[in-house]
């Protein structure tokens, strides 16, 4: 369905990472920003609904130099339209990324993505390859920053940063194919209810489609819970009615 590509556009373009720098938030000194990230494993588990029905469950795992991502569809999504997307990235100096990997079925398609991040050269060389069809689809390269976020891992980076609401940050973002400066802006304040619990979070909108990363028509945002934890609790993407709206949702978090 479209809206798994969409989602996975969101959740796994390029590449896990957070910046070796703390990016400039607007409205605030630099004593207001934290960059200490996570210690330890932590492994997330979401639910993914779409238009209000079960589609399927997304596993995010984060070691201190590795993170993978597991999403597949599921009920009657998964009749329709099976989704199986497969995604790793290696960290460098704890925060920046210097290779990954990205498999993706998803209904009769099967495709593999690399891209790694030379720090040194600060370019992204990214190819993809049809797996059924043993034959290159795109292979090209992007200039980057010594150390940049893709989508899911700037998004991550939040968690990392102490933006309140009507405050945002400008972030560096590549797919691997394009490099762009995103706009993540603190929105509202609101409860969130999950299996896990009730939330209060901050929510946060990401400016990453209607041409800026993705030409695509969508809005994307992210709620952290309001504590020190910043947990992401919930992520949306929510497309034009013909598509309809993609939402994740905390099930089940570990550590170790």
């Amino acid at each position: 369905m479209a809206g798994f590509r969409a989602l996975w556009a969101l959740l796994a373009a390029a590449a896990i990472v957070t910046p070796l720098v703390p990016s400039r938030l607007a409205g605030q000194s630099d004593s207001a920003i934290s960059h200490t990230p996570p210690k330890g494993t932590e492994v997330l588990h979401y639910g993914v609904e779409w238009r209000l029905i079960y589609a399927g469950d997304a596993k995010l795992t984060l070691h201190p130099d590795t993170a993978t991502m597991h999403l597949e569809s599921g009920g009657l999504v998964s009749r329709l339209f099976k989704v199986k997307d497969d995604y790793v990235v290696n960290y460098q100096d704890t925060t920046c990324a210097v290779n990954m990997q990205f498999d993706a079925i998803e209904g009769k398609r099967h495709r593999e993505t690399k891209v790694v991040f030379d720090r040194q050269m600060k370019k992204a060389s990214y190819i993809e390859r049809d797996v059924l069809k043993n034959s290159v689809v795109r292979n090209s390269q992007t200039d980057i920053p010594a150390c940049v976020h893709d989508v899911l891992g700037a998004l991550m980076h939040m968690r990392t940063l102490k933006v309140d609401v009507g405050q945002s940050a400008q972030l560096p973002i590549s797919d691997g194919r394009k490099t762009v400066n995103v706009k993540v802006e603190a929105q509202e304040r609101e409860e969130v209810k999950t299996k896990v619990g009730i939330f209060k979070t901050v929510r946060y909108e990401a400016y990453i489609f209607d041409g800026v990363l993705f030409q695509r028509k969508a809005k994307a945002f992210v709620w952290l819970s309001d504590d020190a934890r910043r947990l992401p609790v919930q992520f949306r993407i929510r497309m034009p009615i013909t598509i309809g709206t993609v939402t994740l949702q905390l099930e089940k978090e570990e550590h170790w």
